[in-house]
């Protein structure tokens, strides 16, 4: 996929889930749920033990049918060996100009964490094709996003942390480009019990909250 159509699919589909798990074979199974509910992107942190090897295995079975991401990427030598296990995006929480800089190299996009005004500019003039507001529920939710869209509408922006099935319409309402949504579409509760068709729901419901958004 090229650089725009990864983008262009982030931003269509609406809602990234984050995935966040205890092994890599628990990360590849709720990737596969949220794929069955009908999102066709996700983000596996580096925080999952094996997270190289839930990429890769994701990027085998899905390949160009689902946007695959590497979160909490927090330097350029993760971005690199994330990119060559399959990634197609990466997403930091903080903002790390070299890993921007690395994932232009190699042409994927790359979503960078900020969180003050000063930092959302930085990691837009940096090259960040995404600014992921973190943690944004602790500084409101959505009415910072529109606050800080009324800075600069020009900037895509995602916010993580403090969105949920509730607030998902509203943020992209007050202008988010998408949602990234960890806990409240995959919990640790219903992974350790393997009731991954939960996720599968949820997915569903998350999309219907993004369509309702859009008035689709």
């Amino acid at each position: 996929m090229s650089r725009k159509s990864i983008l262009d699919s982030i931003i269509d589909i609406g809602v990234v889930p984050v995935v966040r798990t205890g092994s890599a074979d628990s990360a590849v199974r709720a990737v596969e749920a949220v794929f069955q509910g009908g999102i066709r992107a996700a983000e596996i942190t580096m925080t999952v033990p094996g997270a190289l090897r839930a990429l890769e295995k994701v990027a085998d079975e899905f390949g160009d049918k689902i946007t695959l991401g590497a979160g909490t990427v927090l330097d350029p030598e993760t971005a690199r060996v994330c990119m060559l296990a399959g990634a197609q995006f990466l997403v930091t929480p903080v903002l790390s100009l070299k890993t921007i800089e690395m994932a232009k190299r190699y042409s994927k996009v790359i979503t960078a964490g900020a969180l003050t005004p000063t930092e959302v500019l930085a990691a837009w003039d940096a090259g960040a094709d995404i600014v992921k507001i973190f943690p944004c529920g602790a500084m409101g939710g959505p009415k910072y996003i529109r606050a800080l869209k009324a800075l600069f509408p020009e900037i895509e922006m995602i916010p993580t942390g403090g969105v949920t099935l509730e607030t998902t319409a509203e943020f992209l309402k007050a202008g988010a480009c998408a949602v990234a949504v960890g806990g409240d579409l995959i919990d640790s509760k219903n992974l350790e019990k393997g009731h991954f068709e939960v996720f599968v729901e949820r997915a569903r419901y998350f999309l219907a909250e993004v369509a309702k958004a859009r008035g689709k």
